[in-house]
């Protein structure tokens, strides 16, 4: 479920914070079982529910552990290892050359038989695969000729209805007319950057930043300034005001929200300050937002378009990491760039697929995203916190590791000398894939970096692959 942002916290995530105090404080200990469901119910004057979606909520921060047949108890502190570092500034922009590097690399992650350990999307089991089939079956009976007709900018009507409804609530003022349809985020992000530069343009990106975005610059002609973000709190803002002095830039593209691969989160102040930093200067900000969605706590990050006043903010997302990535059904709310983006999306692919819209906006109307967000974050939280465990375990010591706070991706730092380039080959011979740093920077910086994923239920495969990859990381030079 979303709330209107300026309202009071759920009574559930209330309860949560109450009870996290108090194992803060030491009146609940690790190994102490918590009240029951019942009596935490009478005793508070909640409803049952609501005690079960505090718990819920624990359990996805790591405070809580569920033991079946037995009940709830505070969980041991876990053992963090220390978090990456952030690179040095870059004082120059430069042309982008990785995308031969990510075609060798993911080539051989499409090999029979690799298990993916670099690759950023989640096992189907995960997915509402069941469910929106159905949907998809449904609507496209009941569509007839629509459902097989061109559906051209700015899109379909009832899935832009539903996304400027959901984004009303993160704080974003829209409406239906506001948003532009696309295929997946990554047309969303290729539209709104040409949108606003031309060839030989310099664009900011933070560093590390997702390679799909360096592979966009680089097919635009566009140059690179790589900004340092920190896995904590994102792009270095000291870093950025001071290029922007000495640069003349034409648009940022950040992802303030769970970044890929850093999982960092901008704080709200940040985000606001970002916004009036730019605004000041009239560059736009290209704003990454596919895994806001994916929040592990209790209300949905605000994006930086929710502090956007001069519609310099252009915000872009899908379904693609939460829903259905072979849908590849995508959005972009452009602000005052809206017409040229949907000018640009005609020339680029006319339309988006009619179906897949279709399906997603039935899906959103009925309640079934939210219903199924709610089960997925907590998933995730845990998937990535047994990860982390074992990449803490098993890599050399020295290992540093990333710590967000939403998403499914880590990123690990191995101790100096370690080459994740290296590391990558010898886990290729294993058949284990993983993203080494290099690719996720335009200088192919971070060679003792990699991008781990956490998309996939933990089994005894994973376990094993992650034991194999830390011996592996161990035996390098």
């Amino acid at each position: 479920m979303l709330y209107t942002v300026g309202m009071p916290d759920p009574l559930y995530v209330e309860l949560a914070n109450d009870l996290g105090r108090l194992v803060a404080k030491g009146a609940l200990r690790a190994g102490d079982r918590m009240p029951s469901v019942r009596r935490l119910s009478r005793q508070r004057d909640v409803s049952v529910s609501t005690v079960v979606q505090a718990y819920l909520l624990l359990e996805s921060r790591g405070l809580v552990e569920t033991r079946p047949q037995s009940g709830h108890y505070v969980r041991a502190p876990r053992r963090l290892a220390p978090e990456p570092r952030s690179p040095r500034p870059s004082s120059q922009a430069m042309r982008v050359t990785v995308s031969d590097l990510v075609a060798r690399i993911y080539g051989a992650a499409r090999e029979p038989g690799m298990v993916l350990l670099g690759a950023a999307h989640m096992s189907p089991t995960l997915l509402p695969t069941e469910a929106l089939n159905r949907r998809l079956a449904a609507v496209a009976r009941q569509a007839g000729g629509a459902g097989v007709a061109y559906d051209v900018p700015p899109g379909l009507p009832a899935l832009r209805r539903q996304i400027a409804r959901r984004a009303a609530e993160w704080g974003v003022a829209a409406t239906a007319d506001d948003i532009v349809t696309t295929f997946g985020t990554m047309e969303a992000l290729h539209l709104c950057l040409r949108a606003v530069t031309r060839p030989g343009d310099t664009v900011i990106v933070e560093s590390p930043t997702y390679y799909g975005v360096l592979q966009l610059i680089e097919a635009l002609g566009l140059r690179a300034l790589e900004i340092p973000a920190s896995s904590g709190e994102g792009v270095d803002l000291a870093a950025l005001d001071l290029a922007l002095r000495q640069q003349k830039v034409a648009a940022c593209l950040l992802v303030p929200t769970f970044s890929n691969p850093l999982g960092s989160l901008m704080g709200e102040d940040a985000k606001r300050e970002l916004v009036r930093m730019l605004a000041r200067r009239e560059i736009p900000l290209v704003e990454d937002d596919i895994y806001g969605d994916l929040h592990w706590g209790g209300a949905r990050p605000r994006p930086a378009a929710a502090f956007d006043e001069a519609g310099l903010v252009m915000l872009c997302a899908s379904f693609s990491k939460t829903l259905a990535p072979g849908y590849r059904v995508g959005y972009a709310l452009p602000g005052r760039f809206r017409e040229r983006v949907e000018r640009l999306k005609f020339a680029h692919t006319v339309g988006t697929a009619t179906l897949p819209q279709m399906a997603v906006a039935d899906f959103l109307e009925n309640g079934g995203y939210d219903r199924h967000l709610s089960r997925l974050r907590r998933k995730l939280a845990d998937q990535v916190a047994r990860v982390s465990d074992a990449v803490l375990a098993c890599f050399p010591p020295g290992t540093r590791i990333s710590r967000p706070k939403g998403g499914f991706v880590l990123w690990v730092e191995m101790p100096p000398g370690k080459s994740a380039l290296e590391l990558h080959a010898r886990a290729h011979a294993a058949r284990i894939s993983i993203a080494p740093g290099p690719i996720f920077s335009a200088k192919q910086r971070f060679s003792s970096c990699l991008r781990v994923s956490a998309g996939f239920p933990w089994s005894d495969a994973m376990d094993r692959s992650i034991r194999t990859l830390g011996a592996l990381a161990r035996d390098l030079a």
